[in-house]
């Protein structure tokens, strides 16, 4: 079976859009409201989501700013920009459409 790496590789930008339209978060915070909504099924390593962070950041997605946690240690804090709502959107319809392509597929007669 695939890492949660592989498995989040093509997902990953969409499930932390999904996260931060519902508030800025810090980067712990993402990757503990991704392990806490699919009920630990999906860990993301560090190693997987700031290099994501940054990435949707340059593409104007999201916007970041440095502040203080709840344990008043400094942390970079990431929201939604307009534009990441907009490709939230897009990115949901596309992801729904491919796994109900998916579902036809695996529910019919193989071969």
């Amino acid at each position: 079976m695939k890492s949660n790496a592989d498995l989040l590789q093509g997902t990953l930008d969409l499930l932390v859009l999904h996260i931060l339209s519902g508030g800025q978060q810090h980067g712990w915070g993402v990757a503990q409201a991704l392990k806490d909504r699919s009920q630990d099924r999906l860990i993301v390593t560090q190693g997987s989501l700031y290099p994501a962070l940054h990435r949707l950041e340059r593409e104007g997605w999201i916007k970041s700013e440095w502040g203080l946690s709840d344990n008043n240690r400094r942390a970079k804090f990431y929201r939604l920009s307009p534009a990441g709502k907009r490709q939230l959107e897009l990115e949901t319809d596309r992801w729904r459409r491919y796994t109900a392509g998916v579902d036809l597929v695996l529910s019919g007669a193989p071969g």
